[in-house]
């Protein structure tokens, strides 16, 4: 089998680390995702990660918490570095030789990032963490994950959920939503689709970057994903 894409960057949300639990991280969780992260790597795919911190801390609404946006969002910032470090424990225990870079400085934890070491990384076969978002609050880790995509020059980005696709409304809450198999960024657009934010899919647009949004809990569709099967849904221009 020959993987249908050489470099990918894989989105995560941080609520998937949690599993069962209703707060911080899963240690199966965790392993299940190393594991079929190396078996894709073994095959020669070089593997980018961006991770959500929701799991720990999720900006809320200022009114309510007394946190400014701003200083909220560079909380949510920490805790993506925290899901980083832990998926780095992951892989690096499965045998997978990682780096982790930060978009905030934190000499003692994390690299900084810069773009042409991260691409090198990536060529040498490790599998790159970027942790921390863009550096800059008001802007999500979706939006991370896209502009980090087209600066490695990814063929693609991955966006590991719990959901098996797009669909026409939300399946968890309407029995009758259809799943789309393929669809355009345009369509999307017009029937207000969410599937990322609108900055990061208005880079992945204007970049041509396709994006497949596929169950990531389900074992094996990961492979299924790299190797071309007809897994989730694909947004393509």
């Amino acid at each position: 089998m020959l993987p249908k894409y050489k470099r990918v960057l894989l989105k995560l949300s941080g609520e998937s680390l949690m599993g069962d639990k209703n707060f911080g991280l899963d240690s199966n969780v965790i392993a299940q995702y190393a594991k079929e992260i190396k078996q894709i790597t073994e095959m020669g795919v070089q593997v980018a990660l961006v991770i959500g911190g929701g799991n720990i801390y999720r900006g809320m609404n200022e009114a309510e918490t007394g946190i400014e946006r701003a200083q909220g969002d560079y909380m949510g910032m920490l805790a993506t570095v925290i899901n980083g470090m832990a998926l780095q424990s992951g892989l690096e225990k499965a045998g997978v030789y990682t780096r982790l870079q930060s978009a905030i400085n934190m000499e003692q934890i994390a690299e900084p990032y810069i773009r042409r070491r991260a691409i090198r990384h990536l060529e040498k076969g490790r599998v790159v963490i970027f942790g921390a978002g863009t550096g800059n609050p008001y802007f999500t880790t979706d939006t991370a994950g896209s502009l980090r995509a087209i600066e490695i020059k990814a063929d693609i980005i991955l966006k590991g959920t719990r959901v098996d696709g797009i669909y026409t409304a939300d399946p968890e809450k309407d029995a009758s939503a259809k799943k789309f198999q393929k669809i355009s960024f345009a369509e999307c657009i017009d029937k207000k689709l969410n599937v990322m934010d609108m900055t990061a899919f208005t880079l992945c647009m204007e970049n041509n970057l396709p994006i497949i949004v596929f169950d990531m809990n389900k074992p094996g569709n990961l492979m299924s994903v790299i190797i071309g099967e007809n897994v989730g849904t694909i947004v393509t221009k």
